[in-house]
């Protein structure tokens, strides 16, 4: 995990001209859709959940809701994961969990982006059911069952190691990388 650092360093590196040559390669329209997003990344026999993580994903980049990720949307997402602010990550973060936008997250719906980021990443050291129970033990203090984005902000941020879970979890830099460096193999 050493070398993750130094990754991300070269990302951070890289200036605005080499990001847009990158983006324009993949997508020459300037625009990707969902199908090119999943291309690029070499996403394919994904589980169920695993897809519906990619749209959701997808969804919560296209900030404008057309159906594309244009270079400016690209740009903000990868800037947003890569140096945003802990507020705005955990607000992202809550959206990309609101799976039905009903301005709450449950425990099915972190257990169903969990287990399809484990789906795609392959870590499963800690099981989604486990991580859940972790997060809604120490953020739902009514013991509601859901958790509003206020109590999801307040709460992660009161707890460290709520923190660095999610900051595992939602780690992109490998995908960032093959965006950067081409998916290898």
């Amino acid at each position: 995990m050493g070398n993750h650092g130094s990754n991300l360093d070269d990302i951070l590196a890289e200036d605005m001209h080499h990001w847009y040559n990158k983006f324009m390669k993949e997508s020459p329209s300037g625009l990707i859709t969902l199908f090119e997003l999943k291309a690029i990344l070499g996403l394919k026999g994904m589980t169920e959940n695993a897809n519906s993580y990619v749209d959701q994903v997808f969804l919560t980049f296209d900030m404008d809701g057309d159906g594309y990720i244009d270079f400016v949307e690209y740009i903000a997402a990868v800037s947003l994961m890569l140096k945003g602010e802990i507020n705005q990550k955990l607000k992202w973060y809550f959206k990309l969990f609101d799976q039905d936008g009903n301005g709450k997250i449950d425990k099915d719906e972190l257990e169903t982006i969990f287990t399809a980021i484990q789906d795609i990443t392959r870590n499963r050291e800690t099981s989604p059911e486990d991580i859940v129970s972790i997060i809604f033990q120490r953020i739902d203090i009514n013991r509601e069952g859901e958790l509003t984005l206020e109590e999801f902000i307040e709460g992660a941020k009161d707890h460290e190691d709520i923190m660095d879970i999610l900051r595992e979890l939602m780690d992109l830099t490998p995908v960032l990388l093959i965006i950067v460096e081409g998916r290898t193999g």
